[in-house]
């Protein structure tokens, strides 16, 4: 009979996944990790990372996580390739086993569970974005912004995210255009404040990009007012920072008490408010999404995963 029966599940193989798999497998704790697709997550669809400590030339990103993959294995972290399409938990303050109901019907139980399904930035859905991705469109402007020294960029959004980071990009970039769909912003007004004081940042209201345009890299953004009319402004780089969705399909977010975005909340050892739950990586309620930090949560979830297993009677 297949096993069905785990100390411990992982839930998603991005880079707080394979670190929390690496952490459990070297603890040498029953455990299973569940990915739906190839391992490493939306870290795969980056061009390139310059920011990854022990990379001083940087790494692309399908190669960063095919290197964590391989140590992964090297460990020999048990890997399955299904879907987790609904997860059944304990009632708040409770210790029962938590089940997953898998795609292809079958059903998993395990004493302690690590949800780290990632998130994933919103996309502006325009003509160009998808083919341009990793070409001048990005979705971190901490992230890319040393790549856009002394060139235009633009920024599309109107909340904390985008005003802050139209301010921050000017550190690189020669000027930063925001394009917002309204006459006024969403961001706390010390944020706006701050922003529209800096004299490298201009904004463009009641505006939408329409369409990235650009042959092998981005050239300009085509722009559609509200009314309709229609230009064309040049710049080397596009940011889309109109918000990230949580990956949180098939969890229970009201027992997770998830914020109203579907962010689930954890405490500084990763765990939520269900005994033997924890969480890592995006899917968390935090400000901070990077890889690094990711990693460094995966490891601490299973740390205090591990801390769970043994108080609730037995070994690991």
């Amino acid at each position: 009979m297949p096993k069905t029966h785990y100390k411990l599940i992982i839930l998603g193989g991005g880079p707080a996944g394979l670190t929390a798999g690496l952490y459990a497998a070297r603890a040498r704790i029953d455990h299973l990790l569940i990915e739906k697709g190839a391992t490493g997550g939306q870290v795969l669809n980056t061009h390139w990372i310059d920011n990854y400590p022990g990379f001083p030339d940087g790494v692309s990103g399908f190669e960063l996580m095919e290197k964590m993959a391989a140590q992964a294995q090297r460990f020999e972290v048990n890997v399955t390739m299904k879907e987790a399409v609904r997860v059944e938990l304990p009632r708040q303050g409770e210790h029962g086993a938590k089940i997953l109901h898998l795609d292809d019907g079958s059903r998993l139980t395990c004493d302690s569970l690590i949800i780290c399904t990632g998130a994933r930035a919103n996309s502006a859905g325009v003509p160009g974005e998808e083919r341009l991705r990793g070409k001048g469109v990005s979705y971190c402007g901490t992230c890319d912004g040393p790549f856009y020294r002394n060139v235009h960029v633009a920024v599309i959004g109107g909340g904390n995210t985008a005003v802050q980071e139209a301010d921050q990009l000017t550190k690189f970039a020669s000027k930063v255009t925001l394009i917002h769909r309204r006459d006024s912003l969403r961001a706390t007004k010390v944020i706006q404040e701050k922003t529209m004081a800096n004299p490298k940042v201009e904004f463009v209201w009641n505006s939408r990009v329409s369409a990235i345009l650009g042959d092998k890299e981005v050239e300009a953004v085509e722009l559609t007012t509200n009314d309709g009319a229609v230009s064309r402004l040049a710049v080397q780089g596009v940011f889309v920072l109109i918000g990230v969705t949580p990956n949180s399909a098939g969890l229970p977010l009201d027992q997770l008490q998830a914020d109203k975005n579907g962010f689930i909340p954890v405490d500084i050892e990763a765990r939520t408010c269900i005994p033997g739950v924890m969480a890592a990586g995006d899917i968390c309620a935090k400000k901070v999404r990077q890889i690094v930090n990711a990693c460094g949560e995966g490891a601490v979830a299973v740390l205090s995963a591990e801390s769970y297993l043994a108080t609730r009677g037995g070994t690991p």
